[in-house]
């Protein structure tokens, strides 16, 4: 019997915090950066060429948290049967947190103890472990801290059907995932599908993230001669797969292995007993990942601030592409479906840690479905996917209900109700209305939408200084920098505010950046992420003086604390520059590959960087 209900997860966790109000202008910084680019197939270099996002807009970041942890009750829905336990966290992107194996009591994911964001995602706030879906572009999902809509729908063999869905804003991409458990089944199913209703084609980007726990036994194996290699060094190359990389425990420096898959696609990890979990899928799906942080003093300490005290991880992982690093064209109009199964593994120890990799992995792929069998479950699911949600376990945001209003649209199976219209949304319902946005200057603007569509009404607005904001943050999204440039001009001299100058700021640089930050301040002193951009425009203008009043009364913490030593060590003050390390003190939102901690030490000491300041990935 197959049962779905609604539970809470209680466990310690951190505040994801407020929004950053301030729009991520700068692009992102790519999480990989090929530089081999003309060594690689055409079809895989046309790909990784095409799509990337350079900005993260409409979306704003998350990084308002702290590593402060309490208990802390997060909304869960389970589905169960005899077999199987799945936890699916809706109010955090619809993570599958936990996956037991009733039998035997295994827990087959890395189940995390802890919900501790750190700056990984596209707009920084990320946690690590369970399954995570990522949708929109190379880089975690700007919704995996983000709620989305739950329901349950009946199966097409009368079971409970857990079904999410949501509105994707940076590729303005509605999608649903379908959590099914037959009743006697040792396979959770996972039916995925994206659509895209617009009249050109979109960048689609699909990777499921799967973590499981890193022993010293733990092997990985995939249907997969050879893979590409990332190691952060640049290059993307084409290595044999059997060896040592197999055994994530074993590799030094963090790396990426994307399998160059043969047949139908799965990957496995493995224990050094033969249990473990494999992840397999329709053909769609067709790429597999090792994504390993590898056993160097940085590796080891993100995986303790990810994940206190709770051991080791690495993820597999399955995507659109061969690789991450690639994007595919969605043509308009059209939808991709998949279905993917997430089970036990239990297989002879001694064939799968054997050095015969054919026998290592068919002793894996002899106890996994068949692909018929998963096909047969695909289209068993088709019949379902469009009926209509009628039981809604929770509610996600109002932009899929805002994108209707503003064009109707056909999308039989993931409503977009008008009751999940919110504040966030009333601006642009009264800009559909023919009222346009104002208010106080001094007060953060509402965020700015920048697709096409909304972009084009807010040009025929009447003309006021938030107008003219958005009509900038607008223009700066699609790539119009010098129109932008002009609209926040307008915005001053319309009404002084903030948000604009502040924008100028960073469409600028050197001494005239740091005044049009200063005088921003001015305006909000209380701002801690202005505050935060501020001092550091300060030090890149060679201004240290300016940062240091900008300093001035400020509880030497977190970020703040790493500007006030950079602030010391460019006043000449080795000392205090180093006293601030002594004293100590943790960045919640220390970047993926940043090494602004370890630089900064290297600059006002020579003694070993100490280990909890080591976030350097190579």
């Amino acid at each position: 019997m197959t049962r779905l209900y609604r539970t809470g997860l209680v466990l310690p966790a951190a505040g994801l915090g407020p929004e950053n109000p301030l729009p991520p202008l700068r692009k992102p910084e790519a999480v990989a950066k090929v530089s081999n680019v003309d060594e690689l197939p055409p079809d895989l270099a046309e790909n990784i060429g095409y799509g990337r996002l350079d900005t993260t807009l409409p979306c704003l970041l998350q990084d308002g948290y702290t590593r402060e942890r309490t208990e802390r009750e997060l909304p869960a829905v389970v589905l169960e049967n005899d077999q199987l336990r799945a936890t699916v966290l809706p109010s955090l992107g619809g993570r599958l947190y936990s996956l037991v194996h009733k039998p035997s009591g295994r827990e087959l994911l890395y189940r995390n103890p802890v919900f501790q964001p750190a700056n990984l995602a596209l707009r920084d706030a990320w946690f690590a472990g369970g399954v995570e879906w990522n949708l929109g572009s190379t880089g975690h999902t700007t919704l995996t801290c983000e709620p989305m809509f739950a329901a349950e729908i009946e199966g097409p063999d009368g079971t409970p059907v857990l079904r999410l869905w949501e509105w994707e804003r940076t590729r303005d991409l509605p999608y649903q995932i379908d959590f099914w458990l037959p009743a006697e089944s040792d396979q959770l199913l996972v039916a995925v599908r994206v659509r895209n209703p617009h009249p050109y084609d979109v960048p689609v980007y699909w990777w499921s993230n799967i973590a499981v726990p890193q022993n010293a036994g733990t092997r990985v194996l995939a249907p997969a001669a050879q893979a590409w290699h990332y190691g952060y060094s640049g290059r993307l190359d084409l290595v044999d797969v059997p060896g040592e990389l197999t055994y994530p425990a074993r590799a030094e420096a963090a790396a990426d292995y994307f399998f160059e898959v043969a047949g139908r696609p799965w990957v496995a990890a493995v224990e050094s007993d033969g249990t473990g979990l494999a992840q397999l899928s329709t053909g769609r799906l067709r790429g597999r990942k090792l994504f390993l942080w590898g056993e160097s003093a940085g590796g080891r300490r993100w995986q303790e601030w990810l994940a206190p005290e709770a051991g080791g991880y690495l993820e597999i992982q399955a995507g659109l592409a061969r690789t991450q690093l690639e994007h595919l064209r969605l043509p308009p109009g059209e939808s991709w479906d998949w279905l993917e199964a997430y089970g036990p593994v239990a297989a002879d120890p001694a064939a799968v840690h054997g050095d015969d990799w054919a026998a290592a992995r068919e002793a894996v792929a002899a106890g996994l479905p068949s692909a018929e069998t998963l096909d047969e479950y695909h289209e068993a699911w088709r019949k379902i996917a469009d009926v209509t949600p009628e039981s809604f376990l929770a509610t996600g945001s109002g932009w899929g209900a805002l994108e209707n209003r503003r064009a109707p649209m056909c999308l039989p199976g993931t409503p977009f109700p008008d009751d999940s219209l919110g504040p966030d949304q009333e601006p642009w319902l009264a800009l559909l209305d023919g009222t346009p946005p104002d208010g106080d200057p001094l007060a953060v603007p509402p965020p700015t939408l920048v697709n096409r569509y909304w972009a084009d009404l807010m040009e025929y607005a009447p003309k006021n200084w938030l107008t003219w904001y958005h009509r900038g943050v607008a223009h700066w999204a699609a790539g119009r920098q010098s129109d932008a440039v002009r609209a926040w001009r307008e915005s001053v001299s319309a009404d002084e505010n903030p948000w604009a100058l502040r924008n100028l700021a960073v469409a600028t640089s050197g001494h005239e950046a740091a005044w049009l930050y200063r005088r921003a301040v001015t305006l909000a002193p209380s701002l801690r992420p202005l505050i935060v951009e501020a001092i550091a425009a300060q030090l890149a203008a060679g201004l240290p003086e300016e940062a240091s009043a900008l300093l001035e009364g400020l509880p030497v913490e977190g970020r703040i604390a790493l500007l006030t030593a950079r602030t010391r060590l460019a006043r000449g003050d080795l000392a205090g520059a180093k006293a601030v390390y002594d004293n100590g003190f943790e960045v919640a939102n220390i970047r993926e590959g940043e090494t602004s901690l370890s630089d900064t030490w290297a600059a006002v000491s020579d003694e070993p960087l100490p280990e909890h300041h080591d976030f350097r990935m190579k």
